[in-house]
């Protein structure tokens, strides 16, 4: 992958690895983009900016190959038998061109940002951890910066803890801590501070230059996480896994300004806009601002409640 002349425009891959299930994440996705798309536009009055939809795994259909930043989805099913199937050759050779355009451009080549089952397939393609089954995670939980993690603009705004959206079956555990140093990687975010005692899954992942991922959804917003809590099979699977009580805070945990909102506001916001910035110092491209927050736009952007409060301090 050559990064392009400075006149080019800027072009969003969407890899969707949903295998053409209905699910509220692409939407979710575009909404972001289409926010992104706005600031980016507000400061280069004069860029055209392109999106690409993509599905491999239910159309077969690969990964474009001159895109400037790549959201790779979640997906349902699991990703060691995915893994095997002739779709993945081509996303994992998708990996490894992000990959070498970056160790040949440095950072004005492509990145990649991989989401749940994109993140679990770039786990394997890597070989940084091992994936295996889980009993089935679903709803808000907390997740916990590492050290690198909190020294990482990816995580630093979050403090100590973030709240996030999780549907899984599967974790990465046993980290390969010199496999993952020799991609010039890092752990950002764990399931527990201490590693163990709320899950021993590995959450978040610079997995090498250009490619970035969480296990959770940070694309998570209101009208989708309620669309999910919901449904009556799934509220009856969250009371059925956690308890009544954990199901109502999780349903009143959506409509805290400083929780999952947070989350939405901040985490993909801001790596697509570090990484457009850093486009666009080698291509005259005015930068954006990095997102901050402010929970009467926030909750306005993931969603607001009908009776939510419009006055609530800023938080960068």
């Amino acid at each position: 992958m050559i990064p392009a002349g400075r006149s080019r425009n800027l072009r969003i891959g969407l890899i969707d690895m949903n295998n053409g299930v209905p699910n509220q994440a692409i939407r979710s996705f575009r909404s972001i983009i289409a926010t992104f798309t706005e600031r980016v536009r507000a400061r280069n009055p004069g860029l055209t900016v392109t999106t690409t939809h993509v599905q491999p795994r239910n159309l077969g259909e690969v990964p474009p190959p001159d895109c400037d930043l790549y959201l790779s989805t979640g997906g349902p099913d699991s990703p060691v038998d995915g893994f095997k199937e002739h779709w993945a050759t081509h996303l994992r050779t998708f990996f490894d061109k992000v990959v070498d355009g970056q160790l040949q451009h440095g950072t004005t080549a492509p990145s990649l940002f991989a989401v749940c089952y994109s993140f679990e397939l770039a786990v394997l393609h890597f070989g940084i951890a091992q994936m295996i089954p889980r009993e089935r995670k679903f709803g808000i939980m907390p997740v916990y910066p590492t050290d690198e993690g909190l020294a990482s603009p990816m995580f630093a705004p979050f403090g100590d803890r973030l709240f996030v959206w999780e549907h899984r079956s599967w974790q990465a555990v046993d980290l390969d801590e010199k496999k993952l140093s020799e991609l010039g990687g890092m752990l950002l975010a764990r399931e527990s501070r201490d590693g163990m005692s709320k899950g021993r899954g590995l959450m978040a992942f610079r997995f090498t230059r250009g490619v970035d991922g969480t296990i959770f959804h940070p694309e998570a917003d209101r009208p989708g996480v309620l669309n999910w809590l919901d449904r009556p099979e799934q509220a009856k699977a969250v009371t059925d896994a956690y308890g009544e009580l954990v199901y109502q805070r999780m349903r009143k945990t959506v409509d805290d300004p400083t929780r999952l909102a947070l989350t939405y506001a901040l985490l993909l916001p801001g790596w697509m806009a570090r990484t457009f910035n850093t486009l666009a110092l080698d291509r005259d491209w005015a930068p954006v601002d990095l997102p901050t927050y402010d929970a009467a736009l926030g909750l306005d952007a993931f969603g607001r409640p009908m009776d939510a409060p419009v006055s609530v301090e800023s938080r960068s």
